[in-house]
């Protein structure tokens, strides 16, 4: 795998707003501001320039790189969006290799809500039709596309007011034990800080469900995983607590599911520097899912690989079968992790893991082969058994600082 492919996900939220004044024409009354403190700024619409834009709702964006070998890190970010803006450069033929297979992420990860924008309309436009017949029959039939150019800032109120219209707020569970997937982690403190000044770990990622408090006491699975002498691995979960909770760099109290939260732990920083913890599972001690080293998954191959420029005969393109012993990528949640093909009946194989995955039965997983040194999406699958892995019930934090 490249070492290019954990380069981490890029993470920025926004705030849309629409001028209060009902008169003010769109879709120049949309507009888009930072995730700063300012409530209420004036609009900038001539002969509206008195009136307050009013808020309508804040939105965290995960940018995924588009680039075949980083198509694992799109995977990741995936899982926790709830709709996506799909990019097309209009001086491009569409689509592009990596597109069809964004396309197919965006279904293999059930979002229903998708915006296309067909960029770089000052160079070109003449691609509207293509990329209306690419669409054609796949989730994003329908889609709204928009024509903006980045560079210049054009029509981006239109996206503005699609993102508002067009994607509507899910249902949120605030009941529930809190449970996050964690998407990036780092270490905040600089070289040549005293003792004293030293700041635990900071996990990035989305809630899915609960409610996060300062205070709260935290568990995070797998955990720290070894290998003993006989090639057994072992994990311990790592318990901690939260000393900050920050949503860009308006600080809280409590967060809620939606939007991208970031939690200052007690955890040693070591164990979240550059990004040791991503794809692990931040929840309440005690509340989160069976830690697996094999999975059963039911599993659906593509018929060919999707718009991949293969060189040599016609059958490079087209998918095998899931061989006994190869070795696939998995992305499950926010983890990538490689699996052995144990046995392989039907449409259901049985996997074993390189690294534990702290998951549950039902979710569904993306399935990957390395085709001519890359990465390759083949298929998809759901998780119906596996094996689970022995986790010490201990709670300890684990230098509590």
């Amino acid at each position: 795998m490249s070492s290019l492919e954990h380069i981490s996900i890029r993470v920025h939220s926004s705030r849309a707003h629409k001028c209060e004044d009902e008169k003010c024409p769109r879709p120049s009354c949309y507009k888009a501001y930072g995730s700063g403190k300012e409530d209420a700024p004036l609009c900038d619409v001539a002969g509206f320039e008195n009136c307050r834009m009013k808020l309508l709702r804040h939105v965290s964006f995960v940018d995924c790189p588009g680039h075949d070998i980083l198509m694992a890190t799109m995977l990741n970010g995936a899982a926790i969006m709830e709709g996506a803006l799909l990019r097309i450069a209009a001086n491009e033929s569409c689509p592009q290799p990596q597109t069809s297979e964004h396309l197919a992420a965006v279904e293999i990860m059930r979002l229903q809500h998708i915006i296309i924008l067909q960029n770089k309309v000052d160079v070109a436009i003449n691609q509207h039709e293509a990329i209306r017949k690419f669409i054609e029959g796949t989730v994003a039939d329908g889609a709204p596309v928009v024509l903006i150019s980045a560079q210049l800032k054009y029509n981006i109120d239109v996206v503005c007011e699609y993102i508002v219209k067009k994607i509507p707020i899910p249902e949120r569970n605030f009941i529930s034990p809190p449970n996050m997937i964690v998407i990036r982690c780092f270490d905040v403190n600089k070289p040549g800080f005293e003792v004293d000044e030293i700041r635990g770990g900071v996990a990035g990622g989305s809630i899915l469900r609960g409610v996060w408090k300062v205070n709260q006491y935290i568990e995070v699975r797998p955990g720290i995983v070894v290998k003993d002498e006989s090639g057994n691995i072992k994990c311990t979960p790592i318990y901690s607590r939260i000393v900050s909770l920050y949503a860009e760099q308006n600080e809280l109290q409590f967060a809620v599911p939606g939007g991208l939260i970031g939690i200052g732990t007690t955890m040693d920083p070591t164990l979240t520097r550059a990004d040791r913890l991503v794809g692990q599972v931040l929840g309440e001690v005690g509340s989160l899912p069976e830690v697996f080293v094999e999975l059963e998954v039911n599993f659906f191959l593509l018929r060919r690989l999707l718009d991949v420029r293969t060189k040599g005969s016609e059958k490079q393109g087209k998918v095998s079968k899931l061989a006994k012993a190869e070795i696939i990528m998995l992305n499950i949640g926010s983890m990538s992790t490689g699996a052995r093909v144990i046995a392989v009946r039907n449409d259901l194989a049985k996997l074993q893991l390189t690294s534990p995955v702290c998951t549950s039965k039902g979710e569904k997983i993306a399935l990957s082969r390395r085709v001519e040194k890359h990465w390759r999406l083949i298929g998809w699958g759901q998780i119906q058994a596996g094996t689970t892995l022995e986790v010490p019930s201990v709670h300890v934090l684990l230098c509590d600082l």
